[in-house]
């Protein structure tokens, strides 16, 4: 394999930072609606939360976290994961490095070892920023989320960011990352709760409140800047087809 300069330290440390000074640009020129309006005071006293994103949806997350709540991101060890960490470490954001994955690649990706990590961080009091899908299922909740929330006792919300004025790729998770100068939706659903003894069923069912919640704030996030979610509708298309093609090429 061929060594490729953008994996080095110093460009991993100079692409993170140009990141999140690109995020902060266009957070300062994007007139943002919060909903519901007083969120902030209604998380306080649930703190600490699991925060659940959509994969390509995730770019703008960090627009959501206040000065004063203490949080940090599940990170892929892999592929753009490096300078996401540091650009998340720029705006104030922690960072676990594993990635949610199915069955014997758990381990492989680091995902036992980044889950004890999460269930930690949760008991000191920082809230827990995730992806609820996992690569390549995208709009599909997986079930880490849920055992997240089983073991630490913490509920989940679900958040969207949007902005008006953006760039929609056409990879698999049909990521978006907003512009400067226009205007941007925060909005937050209603908390999920997992009991430390729910059984399979109940897992399930909050499995699927989770997917549907986070349908549910994007839908409203996008009617809010008077747009469509450019994801909506990948599950049917998962459904039948679980993988879409990676090499998708950015519009």
């Amino acid at each position: 394999m061929g060594f490729s300069i953008l994996k080095t330290k110093v460009a991993q440390e100079t692409l993170g930072r140009l990141l999140a000074g690109y995020l902060r640009l266009v957070r300062r020129t994007n007139r943002i609606v919060l909903e519901p309006a007083d969120i902030y005071d209604e998380v306080r006293p649930e703190l600490p939360l699991i925060y659940a994103m959509w994969h390509g949806q995730h770019i703008m997350i960090p627009f959501a976290k206040p000065d004063w709540m203490p949080a940090a991101s599940l990170v892929s060890r892999h592929g753009d994961g490096g300078f996401n960490a540091i650009a998340l470490r720029e705006l104030g954001i922690g960072a676990i490095r594993g990635s949610g994955a199915l069955g014997k690649k758990i381990r492989e990706k680091g995902g036992a070892s980044a889950f004890l990590a999460m269930v930690r961080k949760l008991a000191a009091g920082e809230s827990m920023v995730l992806t609820a899908d996992i690569p390549k299922r995208a709009r599909i909740a997986g079930p880490g989320i849920v055992a997240l929330a089983r073991a630490s006792g913490r509920p989940i919300r679900a958040v969207a960011v949007v902005t008006s004025r953006r760039i929609d790729f056409k990879s698999w998770d049909r990521a978006s990352i907003g512009l400067p100068f226009g205007r941007g939706a925060i909005v937050v659903g209603e908390p999920i709760h997992v009991a430390r003894d729910a059984d399979e069923a109940t897992q399930e069912a909050a499995r699927l409140a989770v997917q549907a919640s986070l349908d549910a704030v994007h839908a409203r996030a996008y009617e809010l800047v008077g747009g469509r979610d450019p994801g909506a509708g990948l599950r049917d298309l998962n459904t039948t087809a679980p993988a879409l093609a990676a090499g998708d090429a950015a519009r």
